[in-house]
């Protein structure tokens, strides 16, 4: 599962001239499920979205939850993000999962926002929509969840051309 967290002062999202989700201040979150996701995924990437700390707070560090900033979230499905574009010039989307695998789990990753009090709007799973957003910062995170069950190693000194 990946996610792109877009920090926001306004997003909305329209589906047909009509807008089916809307928030202020909060999370643009670009949600694409993989074939490999479970619950277990969703439930992860929710927490994370949920504590991560990207708003600023009175001395201008990015030291707050969009919880404690009392913020919003807007999740949008994007299957595209599972785009493999490393061989050719059209994107493979084997990777994404299909709509009977990803609308339960991108329902869930909603659902689990929702229940830690935060307000969540949705787009239109699988419809041809235009998100309008003021990234605020700019402050653009992607996430993925593979990525905490096996953390990546960062060295402590980085080698240096001698």
């Amino acid at each position: 599962m990946i996610a792109v967290l877009q920090r926001v002062s306004r997003a909305r999202v329209v589906v047909a001239g009509e807008t089916v989700g809307e928030i202020q201040k909060g999370l643009l979150v670009l949600l694409g499920v993989s074939v490999e996701d479970k619950e277990a995924e969703a439930d992860l990437l929710a927490k994370k979205t949920e504590e991560l700390r990207i708003f600023e707070d009175r001395d201008g560090k990015m030291n707050l939850s969009v919880k404690e900033v009392s913020g919003s979230v807007l999740v949008v499905s994007q299957f595209t993000l599972l785009a493999d574009a490393r061989k050719g010039r059209r994107p493979s989307f084997i990777a994404a999962a299909r709509p009977e695998q990803a609308i339960p789990l991108y329902e869930r990753f909603c659902q689990s926002v929702r229940s830690e009090g935060l307000t969540v709007a949705t787009g239109r799973f699988g419809a041809e929509m235009q998100v309008e957003l003021s990234n605020d910062g700019p402050v653009t995170i992607v996430l993925e969840s593979d990525a905490w069950k096996e953390p990546r190693r960062v060295p402590r000194e980085l080698p240096h051309d001698e």
